[in-house]
């Protein structure tokens, strides 16, 4: 490789990662207590667990389920409800004053057997929320999740380049060669090239799936547009359903699980809301196996006949979307995986803040050379 071309893809190198450092920086710090959320849920104590009854307890309806998430709430409305995710016996009902999407919400937990009132969470204040938050989108919404997806970019870029500097910066040592003898920026170097290098197709990977998961908002919104528009058109003018006038959901929950054979719920979303439309309850199912697990398909409901309207196929731009999302926290392989996701997660903050040390050692070694240059 010629000098000049070392020398353009060292500039890209140097200033797509100096750019991210900073975010991504943030982004490992947070995304590594994020990895293992149930476990510090279960030592916060914040984690419900539904009461322990013999595995044939009956199970109530679920109308009779939102009844008393209402009865808690009276002056809001259900956006969602959905079993829990480890534990189906467990309903989580998110209540807010409008269908429009907000971040005041409230949420509800209701036994699926006896129908008593477990918690009332707030999953919108404490530790994991706001390691969350930052990690999602530096509480600005949209715009902070695009901006993170930005960042993730140029991620990829500066792997990308630092990948094709590899190779003549380290031709005259064996991999993984780390110069303990040699001054601690030297030490600090080989260390940073070597995990750089371990870690790469990870880097890429969740790299990659990050950047894929700050659109899911725009996803969506194309997705309802280019697929729901046609649905909906006997629709066209009618205003949201009211309660009174909806049928049970319950039995609407039937027919879609009729509609799905062979799938689990993963949520409810009630009309009017973000995912649904003004006159269905959209059930979004998902496979009941490990590989079908993480795709999931809608199946829309009359809100007014409990009649099934469709359940047409996530395109494959919206599977790309839920496969990604399970793939950037290591939810696919249990605790081996989670394991091995925080290791490379650490490996990762080591060579961000190795390139951040080196950078600045170099600037301060030039400003010294400058100033002793100056008569």
């Amino acid at each position: 490789m010629q000098n000049t071309t070392i020398k353009a893809w060292a500039w890209v190198h140097k200033w797509s990662s100096l750019v991210c450092t900073a975010f991504m920086l943030l982004l490992c710090l947070t995304g590594l207590p994020l990895i293992f959320h149930h476990e510090i849920g279960h030592l916060l104590g914040t984690e419900i667990e539904a009461p322990p009854m013999p595995a044939d307890t009956p199970r109530i309806s679920l109308d009779e389920v939102l009844s008393v998430a209402r009865a808690q709430h009276p002056d809001r409305v259900v956006q969602f409800a959905s079993p829990g995710e480890d534990d189906d016996n467990l309903w989580f009902v998110t209540m807010t004053p409008t269908p429009e999407p907000t971040t005041n919400f409230r949420s509800v937990v209701v036994d699926a057997r006896t129908g008593e009132l477990l918690a009332q969470p707030r999953f919108d204040q404490g530790f994991m929320w706001i390691m969350f938050k930052l990690h999602v989108d530096l509480f600005a919404g949209l715009a902070g999740k695009l901006f993170l997806g930005f960042m993730g970019l140029l991620l990829l870029v500066a792997i990308v380049s630092g990948t094709v500097l590899y190779a003549p910066f380290m031709r005259k040592l064996a991999f993984g060669t780390v110069r303990r003898d040699r001054q601690t920026h030297v030490k600090w170097l080989d260390l940073h090239n070597l995990l750089g290098i371990v870690t790469l197709v990870w880097l890429l990977v969740v790299g990659a799936t990050g950047v894929i998961n700050t659109w899911a908002d725009l996803v969506i919104k194309y997705w309802q547009h280019d697929q729901l528009t046609a649905i909906l058109q006997p629709y066209q003018g009618q205003p949201t359903v009211p309660q009174a006038q909806r049928a049970s959901v319950q039995a609407a929950l039937d027919v879609a699980h009729q509609a799905a054979p062979n799938s689990k719920l993963y949520f409810i979303a009630f009309p009017g809301t973000s995912f649904s439309s003004p006159h269905h309850h959209t059930f979004f199912l998902k496979g009941n196996q490990p590989l079908t697990s993480k795709l999931m398909w809608p199946v829309l409901v009359d809100a007014r006949t409990a009649a099934l309207t469709a359940a047409p196929q996530m395109p494959w731009y919206v599977q790309t979307l839920l496969l990604s999302q399970p793939l950037h926290f290591g939810d696919y392989g249990g605790r081996p995986m989670q394991i091995i996701w925080a290791l490379l997660d650490i490996a990762a903050i080591i060579v961000l803040g190795s390139g951040l040390y080196l950078w600045l050692r170099k600037r301060r070694t030039t400003s010294k050379a400058s100033d002793g240059a100056t008569p």
